[in-house]
């Protein structure tokens, strides 16, 4: 008995040691070489919640959550578990977003955004580790995990079924006529395609999710890993909060087919407000290459999607990239005249900026821009060529700036006339012919060059503005 309890003891005591070590690599503030505190790397919220996706980790009746520092000890965290950190800290990030700088905010911002995908997916982790630990010795190649990302680590392990009944291999029935389920709807049904809607945000919504997505019962059985369908889970009620959910059915369907919802084994699912979008593995897919491709006939179906990720509340319309994000996938697939066609009338703020050296943008303000009476600001960097004589019609107008683009050469006189215009900022559009009303209305601070600039500042009274 002696010996047994002197085992338990040492079992403990190292078990603790780990979990307090962790503890202290990913949630204390450590020094730099100067001595000043770094900011931790992660919360202790986030390192429990990551851990405990390890199928390995042992909590032993303690509620992480709600546990002091001394009960906390007391949670064997498994194998897996740093690994999971590690690729919470560097999660897997978008090919277009690879080219950035690191620094950028575009950047942080969809490091950030993969990192919260990465905790919504943590339970199909959990359930891709499990068959990791259960079928390692029948994985083909490299079974090194410490070498793979999740979806390195799902790809070997997809084929594997934790149920003890395997998948069936028979063909399915035939194509159903249709896919209405309730709680969805088929807004569209072309030659090649079928789409399906869901915007219920009830139990029917959740229903009809579950549906299409096949209950989360995995591509091997011809459904799909979309967390939206996985039975008893809240991700549908996250999601659909935001907007609603496009599922994309081929017709004419021939191969394998679910064996719960009967629905070919090749689908999408699209959810605009997280710009996310699906295939059957909860993969990224390549969405102006589909819509441009094979899936051509959809794309006046999403057009006025695509349009609303123009702008941000309805109100500042901002452009950082011709390239990337939103704005670059609308200008990929609908061109760049339709650009600001396509933004809505509310917006107060107006900004365009091509920050790519390599890329020619000279963008003809078309004469609509007239329609955004609520425009206060106008922002334009290395992107336009000419600009139309409707601007002056902006009433609420107060700042024009249009910045570092040579192949403007002149801009409207009639800016000079505008009621609440303060300011017209032309640095680094060396060549624009300014006329000559605006340089007699402009004035310019006692002892300042903002002429020799391209600075010009309108005299206005306070009640003017």
């Amino acid at each position: 008995m002696a010996t047994r309890f002197t085992t338990i003891l040492k079992s403990l005591i190292v078990e603790g040691a780990k979990m307090d070590a962790l503890l202290d690599k990913y949630t204390k503030p450590k020094l730099d070489k100067e001595g000043k505190k770094v900011k931790p790397l992660l919360s202790k919220d986030m390192f429990l919640q990551l851990i405990q996706a390890d199928p390995d980790t042992k909590l032993n009746n303690v509620d992480p959550l709600n546990a002091d520092e001394k009960e906390l000890m007391q949670i064997k965290p498994g194998g897996y578990s740093e690994w999971i950190i590690r690729n919470y800290l560097k999660p897997e990030i978008p090919e277009e977003y690879l080219s950035l700088d690191p620094q950028s905010e575009q950047f942080k911002s969809a490091l950030l955004r993969q990192r919260e995908v990465y905790v919504e997916d943590l339970f199909k982790l959990t359930n891709d580790l499990m068959k990791f630990k259960r079928f390692k010795a029948r994985i083909e190649g490299d079974r090194n995990l410490d070498k793979m990302k999740p979806s390195q680590l799902y790809d070997k392990v997809k084929d594997f079924s934790l149920e003890k009944v395997k998948a069936s291999a028979e063909e399915k029935k035939k194509a159903q006529e249709t896919y209405e389920h309730p709680g969805g709807d088929v807004i569209f049904r072309g030659d090649q395609w079928t789409v399906a809607r869901v915007s219920d945000t009830g139990a029917l919504g959740k229903d009809a999710a579950c549906f299409y997505g096949g209950n989360y019962l995995e591509p091997s059985k011809g459904e799909t890993r979309w967390c939206t369908s996985a039975p008893g889970l809240s991700w549908f009620d996250r999601y659909i909060k935001d907007g609603p959910l496009y599922v994309v059915i081929p017709n004419n369907w021939e191969g394998q087919r679910g064996i719960k919802s009967n629905l070919p084994s090749e689908r999408y699912q699209f959810h605009f407000p997280s710009n996310q979008f699906m295939d059957v593995h909860d993969r990224s897919v390549d969405l102006v290459q589909l819509l441009n491709g094979s899936m051509s006939e959809l794309k006046d179906i999403f057009k006025h999607e695509f349009a609303k990720g123009l702008t941000v509340g309805g109100e500042k319309f901002v452009v950082d990239s011709f390239t990337t994000g939103p704005v670059g996938k609308f200008i990929a697939l609908y061109g760049l005249d339709e650009l600001i066609d396509s933004i809505p009338n509310s917006i107060k703020s107006f900004s365009m900026t091509n920050n790519d050296k390599n890329l020619n943008v000279n963008i003809k303000i078309p004469e609509s821009i007239s329609r955004f009476q609520n425009l206060k600001t106008i922002i334009l960097n290395n992107c336009v060529s000419s600009i139309p004589d409707s601007i002056c019609q902006l009433r609420k107008l107060n700042f024009i700036t249009i910045l570092n683009c040579p192949e403007l050469r002149t801009v409207p006189e009639c800016i000079a006339d505008m009621p609440k215009i303060l300011m017209l900022n032309l640095m680094g559009s060396n060549n624009v012919e300014v006329p000559q009303k605006i340089k007699e209305k402009a004035r310019t601070p006692q002892g300042s060059n903002w002429k020799k600039e391209g600075m010009w500042d309108f005299a206005l009274e306070d009640d003017d503005l």
